[in-house]
């Protein structure tokens, strides 16, 4: 897909729209569970989790639960909804989703290494030593400024939250990259607009997708 024309800079200005609704996000399962750090790294989505696993079943009563203003309320519902770990129940009562924790929990699990790979790869090596500068608790701290490291980064969130060829809307795209930007340095459309720029996206018509490895010719 050609790139349009709004994300075709490298240092783009554009601000973030905090006013754009929020859907269900649908994280990948790595992504989804290195974010749980942080969503309950805030006291009012903690309180708000706690009240539903006490029997809270709607925001009123949560928010009296909680003892937070309804804007909060409304808030941490809404970043606990989005991660799945609180959802609405058979009668419509919010219920946390132990099913959810319980997927995060078998994603945790090591993977068998059938091939016994006794160490990686030197490269192995210096792309965790860049991750682990850049990336902390599944959130991007910031961008390298080198552009070899930049490439290795973007590749890391781009193979984490998007599946190759599968096209997805720009206001999901946001949404999953919103995940990445939390308490960092960089804001999710100028992530957005680096991925697409390094290739990781290809944007036609507000539509997005990675590409397979066999189209990715001439990128990072």
């Amino acid at each position: 897909m050609p790139n349009d024309l709004p994300d075709a800079s490298i240092d783009p200005s554009e601000p973030s729209d905090p006013s754009e609704p929020l859907g269900p996000s649908e994280p990948s399962e790595p992504s989804a569970l290195a974010a749980l750090p942080g969503l309950f790294s805030e006291q009012s989505r903690v309180r708000a989790f706690a009240a539903v696993a006490l029997g809270a079943g709607g925001s009123a009563e949560v928010a009296r639960m909680a003892g937070l203003s309804a804007k909060e309320t409304a808030g941490a519902l809404r970043r606990l909804g989005e991660q799945g770990v609180v959802v609405p129940g058979d009668d419509g009562e919010l219920v946390v989703a132990h099913d959810r924790f319980r997927e995060l929990a078998r994603a945790a699990r090591p993977a068998a290494n059938p091939a016994g790979d006794s160490a990686p790869a030197a490269d192995g090596d210096r792309t965790g030593m860049i991750l682990r500068t850049f990336v902390k608790d599944g959130r991007l701290v910031r961008l390298p400024a080198r552009w070899t490291r930049k490439k290795v980064v973007l590749r890391h969130i781009a193979e984490r939250t998007f599946a190759p060829g599968v096209e997805y809307p720009e206001r999901t795209v946001d949404q999953k990259l919103r995940t990445w930007c939390e308490d960092g340095e960089v804001d999710h459309v100028t992530l957005r607009r680096h991925l697409v720029d390094f290739g990781h996206l290809r944007r036609s018509g507000g539509i997005y997708a990675r590409p397979v490895e066999s189209d990715r010719v001439g990128t990072a």
